[in-house]
């Protein structure tokens, strides 16, 4: 299961099925489907001269050349299919949709092909962003999920992830087993409608059985809303919360003193081998191991420069031209790195995290309030940072008798923190409080679940940092060793409990978005659980400010 080769096959098959001189047409949801997994220099060899989207009507007509059209089946895209098609600017078409296509509007297209330029319709799966082998996300907006309640679905969003999830089955060519989360309605309702796509779509589900069904487990980002707060620490997810991630691309344009090839960089596990090899180390051994690319050139070019620091490897690059020419990717990790150690630096995110992770994992009330409200009266810890203390304590002491969590809203206001920031407050409790929770969450609610709590903290941590593991962790955990309760997690209807055998495939969705957090901790599951694959996918990718202003929209 990785769901990189999954849309690569597909794309490959599209490009390379099709001989001679072409183009390629994408709409906006597949272009950066496509650029996940493969770069324009590979599309030249294979003959793709031309890449453009199907909404830009001012092509010029080259009619020597072939047409591969790759888009999503949606109303818009078809209709500017349509409009090609009426006045086509090539010789032949091709067209391949991401998802399963309606008769009449296959029906539709037929009508308007009167220059009988179409040649092929064919249906390739590969409806979702592959991030990682094991990672995918639909890209969805946040903000966007809900009806009129957090309890109810958008209908388009509810349909793009019914259709999203059945994608990615069809490309992972499997037929699983449902289950989801007992005390999400939203998840009750996505199970049984892919259910129910499963046995209307019988024959395009027709697998080889395996031994041991595949199971999808769907899941409600409500249920553990302190992952997406913490600040992060290995690098893909660090990248994430401090600069931001958008499609494989990182926007470097404000970066102080950034050079112009520099000011958008690709991060790409599949096409760049020292991010595959580093994306989940920390900040410590990314500087190190960079730190030693670095020495070799140096060695090479006999340089005697005395090279420390962060800083130094920096001035390095930039005082050798002909290093950046030859480790152009080398020189783009320490641009990276250098801006990720100049951030943690300015926003002061050691003392921070540190009381980030002690609110997540350890019960403290006096001495945690303590802390938080010096850090709410220190003027250079960000507004940003400050609400999101604020939202940890909210979400910890919340059901505790005499909690503070008012008077740190008075503070926030006190110390100047805009009234938007401090609104989040009652709205995370709202989206995700313990009311909305199925789990222990902080594993305070019972004794023997306090007693787990305690021993997981003698257990020893690599660093104050990384003590936090996610819920999803846990619910994994259980799964795997075919422990995870029917009553917290019951099967959709249709599905049986056919699962009671330690599962082989696992495909996790987590309905209001996934953390590179949690896709650490599968992939880390993933390497070291023989015979078992997972893997992860979400609406979107959060990091925390893209979260915590979901809630307030509501």
């Amino acid at each position: 299961m990785d769901m990189i080769k999954s849309v690569q096959y597909y794309v490959n098959k599209m490009i390379d099925d099709v001989t001679g001189m072409k183009t390629l047409l994408l709409d906006i949801e597949t272009t950066p489907i496509v650029s996940l997994v493969t770069t324009q220099s590979a599309l030249l060899t294979k003959e793709c001269y031309l890449i453009d989207r199907i909404d830009n009507r001012q092509r010029d007509k080259m009619k020597h050349l072939k047409c591969i059209c790759f888009i999503r089946p949606t109303r818009e895209s078809i209709q500017y299919l349509i409009d090609e098609l009426r006045d086509p600017a090539y010789g032949d078409y091709y067209l391949f949709f991401s998802n399963t296509l309606q008769k009449a509007d296959v029906e539709r297209l037929a009508e308007v092909d009167e220059h009988e330029v179409v040649r092929e319709v064919q249906e390739y799966f590969g409806d979702y962003l592959a991030i990682n082998s094991d990672l995918f996300s639909f890209g969805m907006s946040p903000y966007h999920l809900f009806g009129s309640n957090i309890s109810t679905w958008d209908a388009t969003a509810f349909e793009r992830c019914v259709r999203g999830v059945s994608s990615v089955l069809l490309g992972l060519k499997k037929k699983p087993v449902i289950r989801y989360e007992r005390a999400s309605s939203m998840t009750h309702q996505l199970a049984n409608e892919i259910q129910r796509r499963i046995q209307q779509e019988g024959q395009l589900f027709d697998f080889r059985r395996p031994d041991t069904p595949p199971i999808l487990l769907i899941l409600d980002r409500r249920n553990d809303p302190v992952t997406p707060l913490l600040t992060q620490w290995t690098y893909q997810a660090m990248v994430h919360e401090l600069i931001g991630i958008h499609h494989g691309r990182v926007d470097m344009s404000n970066v102080p003193d950034i050079r112009n090839e520099l000011k958008e960089i690709a991060l790409s596990p599949d096409q760049d081998p020292f991010f595959k090899k580093s994306m989940y180390w920390n900040l410590g051994d990314l500087g190190a191991n960079i730190k030693k690319y670095v020495d070799e050139y140096q060695s090479k070019t006999k340089s005697n420069m005395n090279i420390e620091s962060i800083a130094d490897m920096k001035r390095f690059v930039e005082e050798y031209p002909e290093f950046r020419k030859l480790s152009g990717n080398v020189s783009k990790h320490v641009a990276l790195v250098s801006e990720l150690s100049r951030r943690v630096a300015q926003d002061h995110l050691l003392e921070l995290s540190e009381l980030e992770q002690n609110l997540a994992c350890n019960e403290n009330h006096n001495t945690d309030l303590k802390s938080i409200r010096q850090m709410l009266e220190d003027h250079n810890i960000s507004e940003v940072a400050k609400i999101r203390l604020v939202l940890l304590y909210a979400l910890r002491y919340e059901r505790m008798p005499n909690n503070a969590i008012k008077s740190l809203v008075d503070l926030l206001d006190a110390v100047g923190v805009s009234e938007k920031y401090s609104a989040l407050v009652p709205a995370i409790l709202f989206y995700a409080g313990y009311q909305q929770r199925q789990d222990d969450l902080f594993s305070n609610q019972t004794f023997l679940s306090r007693g787990k709590s305690a021993l997981k903290g003698l257990k020893g941590v690599e660093n104050v940092y990384t003590q936090h593991t996610p819920v999803l962790g846990e619910t994994l955990d259980l799964l795997i060793k075919a422990r995870l309760k029917d009553t917290d997690y019951p099967f959709a209807d249709g599905t049986h409990q056919q699962a009671r055998e330690r599962p082989q495939d696992i495909i996790v969705f987590m309905v209001g978005g996934a953390t590179f957090e949690e896709a650490k901790y599968v992939a880390q599951l993933n390497a070291t659980t023989p015979g078992v694959r997972i893997v992860l996918g979400g609406t979107c990718i959060h990091n925390s400010k893209r979260y915590y202003r979901a809630p307030v929209t509501l």
